[in-house]
């Protein structure tokens, strides 16, 4: 029950309910009644733009499994935060975006920090957008949104709230009503086409797994290893992928498919069946032409959005969570005994340098973690990361699932604190590092130990490889010289060091893993020419 029985006490209620104690936010004037009594058990992490509270709130949600609340002000603030907000519904995170209105009164005469249609400002960005018709409203409206962001698909919703509500009486018998709500359980896959499918895996001459950001969680990683090995699968991670969905050391392994119609047919040729989990089949992103699919070959998606099971452009869909039709359909599938050829481990990189190529850091990068270190990327050469870092557990890796930048450093500082116990490696490009960079305040401030590691190469180096693919040699505004990284890092109170070797690379490294504060490491990165066919990121 609200203490006082305020709009405000039962939003916080609200929250509680669900398990939310701690609010990301950049506020305005319209948003000082909400905060004017922040209840002692909440938590208020400020940032200091509202694309870098958008990330925090993306990678906390992303890390403690529930949806997260951030607060931004009015339109302006919400502008600021769309950019993020495209990671985040591509990535289909819950978060609740709330954002202040002008007051009831003054909001009609479009007076100063009014939201004008405040609900469709969001749109398309956002699953559900409202703005409560009453006061009394707004706690019913803030319960659906967490309800509805947490539903499969998940994905973010938008509640705008005028700032003369927060002080308005509640009503108490809906607000018991509200916080003793609750919505359990998830779609499944109906059973008769897992059935099918498994029967399918199981008669194929040569079928292949390839899996995708949505069954990593410990259930999907259980069901895609355990069906693997009883089929002997080869496994592949679908294109541009937000999260890791597999064991990058099991001998089933593969890597990453490319990003382009023709190359992802060229890697899949000789299968007669691909079965994929937890992907929309599939996110291209580079014009390489050709066929969808090899001749000969079938195609079975398992996704719990129907919007992705509907637009693929071949094969047959199943809507339902992706990670429990994994357990269920490697429940079905016979046992192969035929031997698997994994794919050789990458060899260790040229030591040379300065500058270091990308395979030289993320070797260094892999020698320092642990198996619980979590690794956040914002950086062009992410795509080696899967021949190069040993990742053995579900939420070891994070990446904008909309390609776009200004979400890593945020998010890596939201995944370190909804999960202290891991700690948090974030390798951020310093083209991408410009775009938030005053969340490096935010974790100083709270001393979230995240250890940033920014390869320096003075330019936007995917957008150079671009130039050739797309025939467009003399583009202007690609190099970035003249930037000071460390000395940004420690104007915003985060201790940095630029190294110039390998070995205090990684001396600087392990130093950094052992402190209980943020710290920042500038590695110069070798300039790198990467052929169309890559299967790249695509972020600058």
């Amino acid at each position: 029950m609200a203490q006082s029985g305020s709009v405000r006490d039962a939003f916080y209620d609200v929250l509680r309910t669900h398990g939310i104690t701690t609010i990301f936010g950049n506020p305005g004037s319209n948003e000082l009644p909400l905060l004017k009594r922040v209840p002692d058990d909440f938590r208020y992490v400020l940032a200091l733009h509202e694309g870098v509270a958008v990330g925090l709130a993306d990678g906390f949600a992303q890390a403690s499994g529930v949806p997260s609340v951030v607060n931004l002000h009015a339109a302006a603030g919400t502008g600021n935060a769309m950019g993020n907000l495209t990671n985040t519904q591509s990535g289909h995170v819950p978060v609740v975006v709330t954002s202040g209105q002008q007051s009831r009164r003054y909001a009609a005469l479009n007076a100063l920090l009014t939201n004008v249609d405040a609900p469709q400002l969001a749109r398309p960005l956002v699953k559900w957008s409202t703005e409560p018709l009453r006061a009394q409203d707004v706690p019913l409206a803030v319960s659906k949104g967490i309800l509805l962001a947490a539903a499969a698909p998940a994905g973010p919703v938008y509640v705008s709230i005028p700032l003369d509500d927060w002080d308005r009486d509640a009503d108490p018998a809906a607000l018991r009503l509200l916080t003793g709500r609750a919505v359990h359980g998830a779609p499944v896959a109906a059973e008769g086409p897992l059935r099918a499918l498994a029967e399918r895996l199981g008669t194929a001459a040569n079928p292949v797994l390839v899996l995708g950001p949505d069954v990593d969680n410990e259930a999907g990683w259980t069901g895609a290893v355990r069906l693997a090995d009883r089929l002997r699968l080869p496994v592949w991670v679908a294109p541009s992928p937000s999260r890791c969905p597999f064991p990058t050391r099991h001998p089933s392994f593969q890597g990453l498919l490319p990003a382009g119609v023709g190359t992802v047919a060229d890697r899949l040729a000789g299968h007669d069946l691909v079965a994929v989990f937890g992907a929309a089949v599939f996110r291209y992103h580079e014009a390489v032409g050709g066929d969808f699919l090899p001749a000969g070959t079938d195609l079975c998606c398992v996704t719990a959005d129907p919007d992705e099971a509907a637009r693929a452009p071949m094969g047959t869909a199943v809507v339902g969570d992706p990670s429990d039709a994994l357990t269920r359909v490697a429940q079905h599938v016979p046992q192969r005994t035929q031997q698997r050829t994994p794919v050789d481990h990458a060899p260790p990189a040229d030591a040379g340098g300065p500058p270091f190529t990308a395979e030289a850091i993320l070797d260094a990068v892999d020698e320092a973690k642990d198996d619980d270190t979590v690794v956040v990327l914002e950086w062009t050469s992410a795509d080696m990361i899967w021949d190069r870092l040993d990742l053995t557990r579900p939420g070891s890796l994070y990446f904008p699932a909309s390609g776009g930048l200004g979400w890593g450093l945020p998010a890596a500082v939201g995944v370190q604190l909804a999960d202290p116990a891991r700690r948090v490696i974030a390798l951020i490009g310093d083209g991408a590092l410009q775009y938030t960079v005053s969340g490096l305040w935010t974790a100083a401030q709270h001393r979230v130990p995240v250890v940033f590691v920014v390869p320096r190469n003075e330019e936007y180096a995917a957008l150079k490889q671009f130039t050739e693919l797309m025939d467009a040699p003399d583009t202007p505004g690609l190099d970035l010289p003249g930037m000071d990284v460390v000395g940004l890092a420690t104007s915003y109170g985060v201790p940095a060091v630029r190294v110039d070797s390998l070995s205090s690379f990684g001396t600087e490294l392990r130093r950094a893993l052992a402190d209980d504060g943020p710290r920042l490491i500038e590695v110069p990165e070798r300039r790198i020419r990467v052929s169309r066919h890559d299967g790249g990121s695509g972020t600058r």
